[in-house]
């Protein structure tokens, strides 16, 4: 079926996830109740009147012609730069002289920079060639490194499904290695979230994170079910109560296993599974109070990105008022001022979105000033941080700060 034949419903659902939307939350900006909503979506509730579905494209930033199955009056483009991307990712040839090899790990080492420090503008020019570079290389690594940058850097700017594009190519990539496919699975998993596939995000972060993991917790005979069997999760019980830990080989694989166990816990939250979110987030604060800080892949996996985690699941089931304390408490840690800009500014958001839920609006303005201090490319360039600004700038007067910020991002002059 194509979008065009979908019903309005559909379309709605489709357009409120890919602007990173809860039900609740585009319900809070029409004004209305989220059943209202979850009965446009499921066509339990008929859309005809033309008022109210242009109160919904405005609210989702889509010409009403596209919630209608109809051509838009004027064609949307994609953010600046994601065409070239796009080409980048449909080529298939390799280049007739690749770059020698460290000048290709130079390359992808300022890439992971400029995504770090949340340079978007610059990492947009830069990734096009890098993957026409990365292409003729014959290091998995390195490839895997180019596709996993884009991806990221693909959601970043609201384009999940080419993210996933780029993310199953770093799966493809990695072949055997665990370790490397595991550090794809990051991508993909996210990628997945992104467009509203939770139920797939969870499946795909279990089985790469049993990969990553199973060479460190699989000794002799024993087996490794789902996440950890009950035996494996009892062996780390008993190393780490008798003061073991995880050694050089086996920290690799532990550092991104532990991130994709956080990714798995988001996806079941996303799902509904709040008790196995639970479980998970708890497994993968094991993993991190083993490490002691080890992160080859640059993961940022630690006990402070556990925590963060936690903020959000609290959130997903309903506990606003739990998920601001826990806010509070993680960015007054000093082991949260070492994050890269670009995860602290990400983070920042989602907190934004929180105050936003909980009727703060004054606190999702604080949220987004200090987002814009850290990372200010999180703040301009994401189009669900000009969602937010639209949100808390309608407040009159507008809190401080916000104001300029709606300004900047170009929704006032």
């Amino acid at each position: 079926m194509s979008s065009d034949d979908l019903p309005i419903g559909r379309r709605v659902a489709g357009w409120r996830v890919r602007r990173s939307m809860t039900q609740q939350m585009l319900a809070d900006r029409l004004r209305r109740s989220k059943s209202w909503v979850d009965k446009i979506e499921r066509g339990v509730r008929p859309l005809d009147r033309y008022s109210v579905i242009q109160e919904l494209s405005r609210v989702l930033r889509v010409d009403p012609e596209v919630l209608l199955g109809q051509p838009p009056s004027t064609p949307a483009s994609a953010p600046t730069g994601v065409d070239d991307i796009r080409a980048a990712l449909a080529r298939y040839d390799t280049p007739p002289t690749p770059p020698h090899l460290h000048e290709l790990r130079r390359q992808v080492g300022h890439a992971w920079m400029a995504y770090q420090h949340a340079h978007y503008p610059q990492l947009v020019r830069a990734v096009p060639n890098l993957l026409n570079a990365a292409q003729g290389a014959r290091s998995p690594e390195v490839l895997v490194q180019a596709y996993r940058i884009t991806a990221l850097l693909l959601i970043k700017l609201g384009e999940a499904d080419l993210a996933w594009l780029a993310a199953d190519r770093a799966m493809g990539t990695a072949q055997d290695d665990p370790v490397l496919a595991a550090t794809a699975a990051i991508a993909v998993a996210q990628a997945l979230r992104a467009s509203g596939r939770d139920r797939l995000a969870l499946s795909a972060t279990l089985t790469a994170a049993n990969r990553a993991l199973l060479p460190t917790l699989h000794h002799g005979d024993h087996e490794v079910s789902g996440t950890f069997g009950d035996q494996s999760r009892q062996q780390l019980h008993d190393q780490r109560g008798r003061g073991e830990h995880a050694g050089p080989g086996d920290r690799r694989g532990w550092a991104v296993g532990g991130i994709l166990l956080v990714q798995a816990a988001l996806a079941a939250a996303g799902c509904g599974e709040h008790r196995r979110a639970t479980e998970l987030i708890d497994r993968a604060a094991g993993v991190a109070a083993d490490l002691r800080g080890y992160d080859p892949h640059g993961s940022t996996f630690g006990p402070v990105t556990v925590e963060m985690a936690r903020v959000l699941l609290a959130v997903q089931r309903g506990d606003t008022d739990g998920a601001l304390t826990r806010h509070v408490g993680v960015v007054r840690r000093e082991v949260w001022r070492r994050l890269p800009a670009e995860h602290r500014g990400a983070y920042l958001l989602d907190a934004a979105r929180i105050y936003v839920r909980a009727g703060d609006l004054r606190g999702a303005a604080r949220a987004l000033v200090d987002a814009d201090s850290v990372a200010p490319g999180e703040v301009r360039g994401r189009p669900l941080a000009r969602t937010l600004i639209g949100d808390v700038a309608r407040v009159r007067p507008a809190p401080a700060g916000v104001a300029r910020l709606a300004m900047l991002v170009g929704l006032t002059r």
